[in-house]
This record gives structure tokens, C-alpha cells and sequence, in this order.
């Protein structure tokens, strides 16, 4: 193989692999993390869906919109962002927290099993007056 021809096939070839990782950075969490991320509801309103990790597993680089979280247990959580930061939040069961979405990688980095209820939003603009 010639090495223009050689240049043309790695130029390409790191072409498609860029491609193929970006849209994997915001993809949904479900699709993205099954594993961890099951829907129990939906409607043209909401998605609910319930979130497990044992000790010390970690998701993927997912996108969240608009939510409510409902804690079911007691936890330890870092979320790694896309720019690199990360951020350890200790949670406790029973409570709620607003989160108007974006893109995160999480991590149970306690020693015990995290769960939470995630009700995602599917907001639309409002209608103008």
C-alpha cells in the first residue's frame, strides 16, 4: 500500500472512531447503561426510570433532562463531567433533589447498594400568548 493511500485509510479510520464517540458522550442513559438504568413508567409527559449500582460500579458518560431524583437509599455518588471535574455527593434516602439535566458519568463509591427513583421531565416550550 502506497503511503498516500496508507495516510487516507488511518486519516479515515480515526475519522470514524471520533464520530463514533462523541454521539456516545450525551447518549441516553438507558441506552447508554441498561445494566444500571431500567424504565418503569412512561408517557408523553415523563419517563421514570429506577437506578441501581452495587459497591463501586460506575456508569458511562449519559444525558439526563430536566429530572427529580427520589433517593431510595443512602449513598455516596461521584459524578465525573465531560470537562474532566468531579464532584462527590452524599445522598440519604427518602429525600428529593431537583436537577435541571445535562451530561454525567456517576459512580457509587460507597460500600454499600444505591438505588433512586430518576423522574425525567419531557418538557416542551410553552405556547405563546
Amino acid at each position: 500500500m502506497n503511503t498516500t493511500l496508507k495516510r487516507a485509510f488511518v486519516s479515515a479510520a480515526l475519522l470514524a472512531l471520533v464520530v463514533s464517540v462523541l454521539p456516545a458522550a450525551a447518549q441516553d442513559a438507558v441506552k447508554a447503561d441498561p445494566k444500571h438504568y431500567k424504565v418503569v413508567f412512561e408517557n408523553d409527559q415523563v419517563r421514570v426510570l429506577h437506578i441501581t449500582y452495587g459497591p463501586g460500579e460506575k456508569s458511562v458518560m449519559h444525558a439526563h433532562p430536566p429530572n427529580v431524583a427520589v433517593f431510595l437509599t443512602d449513598g455516596l455518588v461521584r459524578f465525573a463531567m465531560p470537562d474532566g471535574k468531579s464532584q462527590d455527593v452524599p445522598v440519604k434516602a427518602q429525600t428529593t433533589q431537583w436537577d435541571p439535566g445535562g451530561t454525567h458519568l456517576p459512580a457509587n463509591i460507597g460500600d454499600k447498594p444505591f438505588s433512586v427513583m430518576l423522574v425525567e421531565l419531557k418538557t416542551k416550550a410553552p405556547a405563546g400568548k
